[in-house]
């Protein structure tokens, strides 16, 4: 079975991204820019994470169908096994697998309708 292999990212509505980036940098010293900041971790094995923190607009259709105010990005290790698995299992997908550089992207909505962003961080 694919699986989760951590957190990749939190994302949260707010009324002004750019006054909440420079209230957490200010008072809590976060290294922010336009995408918020990422935290860096290793994994048991050695290997290299990040977490990435980041406010959107209020306004944003990002998190959309979902009507919550916050998406939690979970990384995974085999994204296109465990879209198969999510489908047969019958958990609603919202969207086609995305590939980008850094890796490939889906979303699904949990039972009460969260917005999940699952992410499979590219080789190397």
């Amino acid at each position: 079975m694919a699986k989760v292999t951590g957190i990749g990212g939190i994302f949260f509505k707010c009324d002004d991204p750019k006054q909440m980036k420079e209230w957490y940098a200010k008072n809590l010293g976060l290294p922010t820019s336009d995408y918020g900041t990422n935290f860096e971790w290793q994994r048991e094995d050695g290997s290299k994470g990040s977490t990435v923190w980041s406010p959107f607009s209020a306004t944003t259709k990002y998190f959309d169908p979902s009507k919550k105010e916050y998406m939690i990005n979970y990384i995974v290790d085999d994204l296109e096994a465990l879209v198969e698995e999510l489908r047969a299992g019958g958990v609603t997908i919202v969207d086609e697998i995305a590939s980008y550089e850094y890796g490939k992207f889906v979303h699904i909505l949990d039972p009460e309708g969260n917005k999940i962003e699952l992410w499979e961080i590219a080789a190397g």
